[in-house]
């Protein structure tokens, strides 16, 4: 049974996050953690935003905050986003990597380490290739990783970097991420 799930996202990703949390159904517990490339002087709009959409509570994540089933994290600008061994979350304002703060790999990598094979990690639509070295970690710790098919992305060059990894187990349109998290994620 998954533990959590992680998903980068960066050019276009506002929609492309908003169109899997709004599909998930209501009996959906595991806990997802989102590191969206945002400018750094953004407010948390997006928290606020997809929190008025679904049923999940959806916020900005705290330092040492624990990660709680039904829950929704998204990083704060600014800030990298990392996963104790513990499962409580912490930030970080150490160098950017990928020119990004928050980093995809920093939030997937740390993941990894924590969660092991019990992750599913899902890159989305971005105009980087930030979370590509984060997707193999993911696959090296035995979880699950899952690429957003390129054609239905804002922006390809995210999840054709992931794919060219060789490590993504799976290749979902935008319109069916929703369904297909159900389906791992959900017992029946």
């Amino acid at each position: 049974m998954y533990q959590a799930i992680v998903i980068g996202s960066s050019a276009g990703g506002l929609h492309a996050v908003k169109t899997v949390i709004t599909g998930l159904p209501q009996t959906f517990q595991t806990p997802i953690l989102i590191v969206q490339h945002l400018s750094p002087h953004s407010d948390n709009f997006m928290a606020r935003y997809l929190n008025q959409l679904t049923h999940l509570q959806v916020k900005e994540a705290d330092e040492k905050e624990p990660v709680r089933p039904g829950h929704v994290y998204i990083a704060p600008p600014n800030f990298h986003l990392l996963v104790e061994e513990d499962y409580s979350l912490s930030l970080s304002v150490e160098e950017k990597v990928n020119y990004a703060r928050p980093s995809i790999d920093v939030l997937f990598e740390t993941a990894a380490m924590a969660y092991g094979p019990r992750l599913i990690g899902l890159l989305l639509t971005g105009a980087n290739n930030d979370g590509a070295r984060g997707i193999e970690s993911i696959k090296a710790a035995g979880g699950t990783t899952i690429a957003q098919d390129p054609k239905t992305a804002e922006s390809p060059i995210m999840p054709l970097a992931a794919i060219a990894t060789g490590k993504v187990d799976h290749t979902v349109p935008l319109e069916e991420l929703a369904d297909f998290l159900t389906k791992i994620c959900v017992k029946p």
